[in-house]
């Protein structure tokens, strides 16, 4: 998988490659130092840092110090990737206006995200949307982020999910909890208040299968 040239790693530092690989695939977004520490079962900070240094002079990483979990995994260039359309913005707050329901249309995008495929894992119907706003950062979706969404209409409890509030013609992202006699729309931010809504009022537009965290 790595280019040719490249020194081979030790078994420690092979295990760091694996796990920043495997890690960017679960949350979309790169581990930190502890991070690293706990999922490699390593003594120390000090000692992931040394490995990371060896990992970049020998071209596997490249580090952004100026930024929190500034690690980029370089060697994922000969990876496999899918293009994705990005089709618009999404609101992790306030529901925002869209013109109708068809503004999910991935046909109708213009802008087209490439990504690898351990990202979208041969699943069909995959789109991308920009996150607007902070009512899911308990659950790492920070405004200006990207996500990823599976097209389908129907999601389990607590499945986070794009949804349509067909009375508003206004779209949100939230986790989707089915109580009775109505849905509650439950945003990952402690500072706001759950959306109630009668189920005829929703319609689930997809769930959110990986988050691509915007570190600048």
């Amino acid at each position: 998988m790595f280019a040719k040239g490249m020194k081979t790693l030790s078994s420690k530092q092979q295990d760091i490659v694996d796990f920043i690989r495997r890690f960017l695939v679960d949350s979309g977004y790169p581990p930190s130092i502890r991070d690293i520490v706990s999922g490699c079962g390593l003594s120390s900070t000090s000692v992931v840092d040394y490995n990371l240094k060896i990992l970049e002079k020998e071209g596997y990483i490249r580090r952004h110090h100026e930024v929190s979990r500034g690690i980029e995994l370089l060697a994922w260039s000969s990876v496999l990737r899918s293009q994705v359309p990005i089709i618009g913005q999404i609101a992790a707050g306030e529901p925002i206006p869209v013109p109708t329901p068809d503004t999910w249309n991935v046909t109708a995008s213009s802008e087209i995200l490439e990504v690898t495929e351990d990202l979208t894992r041969g699943r069909e119907g995959v789109y991308a949307l920009k996150v607007r706003g902070w009512s899911m950062v308990d659950a790492l979706v920070n405004d200006g982020d990207i996500i990823l969404m599976q097209y389908m209409n129907v999601v389990e409890n607590g499945e986070m999910a794009a949804i349509w509030l067909k009375a508003e013609k206004e779209v949100t992202l939230k986790k989707v909890y089915v109580e009775p006699g109505r849905i509650r729309l439950q945003p990952a931010n402690r500072a706001m208040r759950p959306i109630y809504t009668d189920p005829q009022n929703i319609e689930i537009q997809g769930r959110v299968v990986a988050i691509i965290r915007q570190l600048a």
